[in-house]
């Protein structure tokens, strides 16, 4: 029944999603909290001792304040906080059993639309899922842009790149490449800003669009960082005949199976968007009914591999 209950992840995920830990600071009582929050003070009560039952806050008195592990809710919060688009797309395990009956997405069964037309009609859900995705990539970005040869791509185009923020690391690395983003509009909207900022309007663009959608042409490369773990194999082969078309090289850069990705990821890109986790054999086999040949595979970061089509 440990690892079974949903009494302590739920608590640490409303806990997050109303910002207890900082807004309790030094130490607060419910009452104060409830006030702030705008919740009931005798649930919120109960709610924070069973947090200092399992260690995650600490009780003196009538006041409660996050411990050490409390205070590590804010390190996480783009996954805990269920008001943003991760943290909203973990609730819909509680549809699992929905997905391994029909194989189809938990969360369009729960929220009665898929995770990306939930992104598009809630600006709010897609600017916290860009945001997600860039801290996901703190680290990774800089790794991702050192470690491989962008410097022999002239242009480059990342493929659903979101707010542009491993398209920044990559342009800032190797001063000789120019790129663009193609995302949907507030997402390009954003690549734009981030461009700006770190001086790169010169070299770099956004493009409002799909990778469903016939991709802009000419371009050396054309890169897909964490997009085909996102869906089923029929669409994997739209994605990749449409990257063929181009007559670019095509970047895959994902946590392969084996590699840096276990079950439990797998099981969740199945939950939320119908997708799956790959071998490179796996990818390499999808990609060689596309017209497309594994030329080379190149770890490019602690839990990422760049597979190089063409």
């Amino acid at each position: 029944m440990a690892l079974a209950d949903l009494a302590t992840p739920m608590s640490i995920r409303v806990a997050a999603t109303l910002g207890l830990a900082e807004r309790a600071g030094d130490g607060a009582t419910a009452e104060r909290l409830a006030a702030e929050t705008g919740t009931s003070a005798s649930a919120l009560g109960r709610l924070l001792d069973h947090l200092v039952t399992v260690g995650i806050f600490e009780r003196d008195g009538d006041r409660y304040r996050a411990g050490e592990l409390g205070r590590q809710i804010r390190d996480f919060l783009p996954l805990l906080d269920i008001a943003r688009a991760g943290g909203r797309a973990e609730l819909a395990f509680v549809e699992l059993l929905q997905t391994v009956t029909t194989g189809e997405s938990a969360y369009a069964h729960r929220y009665g639309r898929d995770f990306w037309d939930d992104l598009d009609v809630n600006p709010e859900l897609r600017r916290s899922f860009d945001a997600q995705m860039a801290w996901r990539f703190q680290a990774q970005r800089p790794q991702i842009a050192e470690r491989f040869d962008w410097s022999r791509f002239p242009r480059i185009v990342d493929l659903g790149g979101g707010d542009g923020n491993l398209l920044t690391a990559i342009l800032l690395a190797h001063p000789t490449v120019r790129g663009d983003v193609l995302d949907y509009g507030d997402s390009a909207t954003a690549a734009v800003r981030r461009f700006a900022a770190a001086g790169l309007s010169d070299r770099a663009g956004a493009i409002s669009g799909s990778f469903f959608d016939p991709l802009p042409a000419g371009a050396d490369a054309y890169v897909l960082c964490d997009i085909l773990h996102d869906w089923d194999d029929d669409s994997v082969r739209k994605i990749l005949t449409a990257c063929r078309n181009t007559s670019g090289a095509v970047i895959v850069i994902e946590a392969v199976r084996g590699l840096g990705v276990g079950t439990a990821m797998d099981l969740s890109m199945l939950m939320c968007f119908g997708g799956r986790e790959r071998t490179i054999d796996e990818l390499s086999a999808l990609a060689a009914e596309c017209g497309l040949r594994l030329r080379a595979a190149t770890p490019v970061a602690h839990d990422r591999t760049a597979l190089e089509f063409g």
